[in-house]
């Protein structure tokens, strides 16, 4: 299994296609070679402290080591993104999680995220050309 460890290539991965899958979100980005699938993992504070975290973690992994070879493709870095769920959900309920987001990415039913960097976000709002009584 091909770890993701790069800041960029995490943010890459959520610039591109997202899915919504029980316990977790999954985004991934094509990197357009044949490279073996990578993987990188994301569990905030949110969902819990350290101990708790690192369960959901190594349950992720332990899913994914399962998963990625049979349903990830080629060419692509996937990002999971674990909810609280994660921690107490089933093992096999994880796993069909992983599958039905890496198929719903590949199947063209999700949506386009908005756009992540500032050259494709919409052009700022000119200021006022007007002059105060400061600026005279």
């Amino acid at each position: 299994m091909h770890r993701l460890v790069k800041r960029k290539d995490f943010l890459a991965a959520a610039a591109g296609l997202r899915a919504n899958a029980g316990s977790l979100l999954l985004q991934a980005r094509d990197r357009a070679d044949e490279t073996p699938p990578r993987i990188g993992l994301t569990v905030t504070k949110k969902q819990g402290n350290a101990v708790e975290r690192n369960r959901i973690r190594r349950r992720l992994r332990a899913a994914v080591r399962d998963v990625l070879p049979r349903a990830g493709r080629t060419g692509f870095d996937y990002v999971i993104v674990a909810r609280r769920t994660a921690l107490a959900a089933p093992f096999t309920d994880l796993i069909n999680d992983i599958e039905r987001g890496i198929a719903r990415l590949h199947s063209g039913s999700r949506r386009r995220p908005r756009p992540a960097t500032p050259d494709m976000a919409p052009p700022p709002i000119p200021a006022s050309t007007e002059r105060t009584a400061h600026d005279q």
